[in-house]
């Protein structure tokens, strides 16, 4: 995975987003998904909060990864001891969110989370975006025990293309 790959891929799950957005019926948003207790509505915005998540983790991975290891895996521990108030902080999240995010809005918002994202990835000098930090591996599947900061942009998409699948929306063509 390299920073043109980390673009595309954002850029492939922007067109899918606003395909299934605009495709979606209130009956199909209501819908509950597969896998999940959220309906499509509520998924769709989780789907958008994972790229909101990483611009949040990105001063995080810059600054822990410039610190000895020892200092982000202490925090990951951490973190690891809040997994359970996490999921649930997760889930309600992404029930609220739904409520203020969803159609335009909601597009707009996902529109503006991933050009701050390409604007900062166009930033990272090659060094920076090989430093890394240590992260909770209970919190997400996609987290893993420790990951770079090319690696912290790729998950939203990881996460994205994830629950994309769960999805009981039609899948706009590609």
């Amino acid at each position: 995975m390299d920073r043109q790959a980390i673009h595309a891929e954002m850029e492939q799950a922007r067109a899918t987003f606003h395909a299934l957005v605009l495709q979606a019926s209130p009956a199909a948003l209501d819908r509950a998904s597969e896998g999940t207790r959220w309906t499509n509505q509520q998924l769709l915005f989780h789907m958008l909060f994972g790229y909101m998540i990483v611009r949040r983790l990105l001063p995080l991975v810059r600054t822990l990864g410039r610190l000895p290891d020892g200092f982000s895996r202490r925090f990951a521990r951490m973190l690891s001891a809040t997994t359970k108030p996490f999921h649930v902080v997760n889930y309600l999240g992404s029930c609220g969110g739904a409520l203020v995010f969803h159609g335009p809005r909601l597009t707009r918002k996902f529109d503006r989370t991933v050009a701050a994202l390409h604007r900062n990835l166009d930033d990272e000098t090659d060094e920076a975006l090989a430093r890394g930090m240590h992260f909770p591996v209970d919190w997400d599947p996609f987290f893993t025990d420790k990951m770079s900061l090319l690696e912290v942009y790729h998950f939203g998409t990881q996460h994205f293309d994830f629950h994309q699948r769960q999805l009981t929306i039609q899948q706009p063509a590609t």
